[in-house]
């Protein structure tokens, strides 16, 4: 009888220690599911960060502010000529003034040709149209 209360004091032990290792067990359980969420809230975070960071690098870089967007000049030496024809006079012209500006026979294939490039670099936006025909830069 004596092993008998032995055995019923190991088994009770046993069993209370079971609990308190179920309890345990339950409680790390517990905090695990909500370690794995923290971590899931995280690498979701992580994740955007780094399409943005992505993003950002593959967007196009625009001029720094301070420099306003100049319009592009055509390359051909025509164009050049206008303009630093129109830069010294000061004032606007007509074609038939640029064509004798620029030491061209005033010929209506010259003017038109003059006159052509004129309304191009109207359309650019590098030149000005104040009233039909004749042309200016900006702020001259």
């Amino acid at each position: 009888m004596s092993e008998n209360v032995q055995v019923k004091a190991i088994l009770v032990h046993i069993e209370d220690r079971e609990r308190e290792l179920s309890d345990q067990a339950e409680q790390l359980r517990a905090r695990i599911e909500e370690l794995t969420g923290q971590l899931g809230e995280i690498d979701a975070e992580s994740e955007n960060l780094r399409i943005t960071h992505k993003t950002l690098l593959a967007l196009p870089l625009s001029p720094p502010a301070a420099e306003p967007d100049r319009p592009d000049i055509p390359e051909y030496p025509a164009y050049q000529q206008i303009l630093t024809a129109l830069a010294d006079t000061g004032r606007p012209m007509r074609a038939r003034d640029l064509c004798q500006a620029l030491d061209l026979p005033i010929l209506p294939k010259n003017t038109e040709g003059i006159r052509s490039k004129l309304k191009r670099l109207v359309s650019r936006g590098i030149l000005l149209e104040p009233e039909p025909g004749l042309f200016a830069r900006p702020g001259a």
